[in-house]
């Protein structure tokens, strides 16, 4: 049986720093993305960086689906220079919006990974219906602002992961408290 519903595949300090043909070489096809502090800060547009990033991606063959809690016209904007589809309003962790990702994509579970920065959606959803993912460090918050109830209580989580060998060690690079884009260590499943 799996870890916990709450308990990420592998985590890495950003997206960037995902091995993406470790990934293919071990057989994922898809990759399933959440956008907001996942790929850029909230409510920004995606940058050349990201939208190389899915070219690339392309490149090697993958299929890839943006699944986000935000608005079609948000989405739209932030894929305007990306070939990826998309499911807006996904209402993650609900089941449906994963379920539906995975028929558009026409592929098993097994071969998707979720990448996502939040434990109580991206990664509760992903496990739930049985998805690999990958947690990653999420972006666009200032250091000294208060982080709110829910990131919060996902810190407090997973330093219990981090103390419980039964529940898996976080690797070393996301607990860096160095800048994420400072980060070269790659991360696979």
């Amino acid at each position: 049986m799996r870890a916990p519903l709450l308990c990420p595949w592998a985590f890495a300090p950003e997206v960037r720093a995902i091995d993406f043909e470790a990934l293919w070489a071990a057989g994922f096809r898809g990759l399933l993305f959440d956008v907001d502090n996942t790929l850029v800060p909230h409510g920004a547009d995606a940058t050349p960086e990201v939208d190389a990033l899915f070219a690339q991606l392309k490149a090697l063959g993958f299929r890839c689906l943006i699944l986000s809690d935000n608005g079609p016209a948000r989405l739209r904007r932030f894929l305007q220079n990306i070939d990826a589809d998309f499911i807006d309003n996904a209402g993650k962790p609900r089941k449906k919006g994963y379920r539906e990702a995975l028929r558009r994509l026409g592929l098993p579970r097994e071969q998707v990974v979720m990448i996502g920065d939040q434990l109580f959606t991206d990664i509760l959803g992903a496990n739930r219906c049985g998805i690999p993912n990958i947690l990653v460090r999420y972006i666009g918050y200032d250091p000294d602002a208060d982080p709110g109830k829910r990131r919060r209580l996902e810190a407090k989580i997973l330093r219990r992961y981090e103390a419980s060998p039964a529940m898996g060690r976080l690797n070393e690079a996301i607990r860096k408290e160095a800048p994420v884009y400072e980060q070269t260590e790659k991360a696979v499943l």
